[in-house]
């Protein structure tokens, strides 16, 4: 359903799930010249947080070891800009509330 929802916003996808041992990748998509990593985080009840909220900064720092991973496995490490996007749904899904969070955190460097 996000990647459905980013694809009619123009992004084209280049994997799903890229898995490290460190972390994950849910979505990664292009944006013109922008290498786009997605968390996808979906809540049906925000007793205890909602789907924005649930990116806690441990979530952050494992999925940008797996972007770093992925651009270096890419060789793409010196050579585009990326920046990190959470999707969020809450609630029901019919119909699904998409909130949609471009630059929901950055990262400066790559170890």
């Amino acid at each position: 359903m996000a990647c459905e929802f980013l694809q009619q916003q123009g992004l084209t996808l280049l994997t799903g799930n890229f898995r490290i041992k460190a972390g994950e990748v849910d979505l990664i998509m292009q944006d013109g010249d922008t290498v786009v990593f997605i968390e996808v985080r979906y809540r049906r009840h925000q007793q205890w947080a909602s789907a924005e909220e649930s990116v806690t900064r441990a979530k952050q720092h494992r999925i940008c070891q797996a972007a770093a991973a992925y651009l270096k496995k890419k060789h793409m490490t010196n050579r585009c800009y990326c920046r990190f996007d959470v999707v969020a749904i809450n609630g029901s899904l019919t119909p699904p509330r998409i909130n949609w969070i471009e630059n929901a955190f950055q990262q400066t460097f790559f170890n």
